[in-house]
């Protein structure tokens, strides 16, 4: 089966189809057609699709001042209304494609992994600091920089990841909080900050 172009597989059994067009009705009436097609060359290998797991999305830059599009694709009896933010292998985007939802995420996941690992070692007693940041490295940065390498955090959301990861520091070592940053970074052999250059939306 030949793929049509702007189909994209991300897994065995899911894909996506992005178009353009200068309106979002002529991008419905291309999704539909794609869709027609694509379910019509599955049928003839025994391929369906479920239909009610769809999902759809508006994309726009930032600079559009128009309110974003509410318009909804119909496919097989189904109407599907955008949503204002979909999850694609990992990646939380939103329709203007800002990073802040995905990084808020991000950051939601290791606070909440790292309640648990606190427990592993109360203060003067548990585990050692060599094993804490293992823990650090091996777990809690890479939840927390998830897909840095497509998505840049902008300022606020840069500025509550570091706060999480100055934490993070202060438990490696069993810090007092009132131990400077730069100490704590030093002490833990971990990165004084996260490694994020660009504090704009990517």
């Amino acid at each position: 089966m030949s793929i049509p172009r702007g189909l994209m597989v991300s897994y065995v059994d899911d894909f996506s189809v992005t178009v353009a067009s200068p309106s979002h009705w002529g991008n419905i009436r291309r999704l539909q057609g794609l869709f027609s097609t694509i379910t019509t060359r599955g049928r003839d290998i025994g391929v369906s699709f479920s239909v009610p797991k769809t999902e759809l999305i508006h994309w726009r830059t930032p600079s559009q001042r128009t309110p974003p599009s509410m318009a909804p694709i119909e496919l097989e009896g189904h109407f599907f209304h955008p949503s204002h933010v979909v999850r694609w292998l990992g990646y939380w985007f939103t329709p203007a494609l800002t990073s802040t939802h995905h990084f808020r995420h991000r950051l939601s996941l290791a606070q909440a992994v790292f309640s648990f690992v606190k427990c592993l070692s109360s203060l003067g007693a548990g585990i050692r600091p060599f094993l804490c940041h293992r823990i650090a490295i091996g777990i809690l940065l890479p939840i927390l920089t998830y897909r840095v390498d497509l998505l840049t955090p902008n300022s606020s959301a840069l500025k509550g990841m570091n706060s999480f990861w100055h934490r993070v520091q202060r438990w490696t070592m069993n810090n007092f909080f009132s131990t400077p940053t730069s100490i704590q970074s030093r002490e833990a052999c971990l990165p004084p900050s996260l490694p994020t250059a660009d504090t704009e939306d990517g």
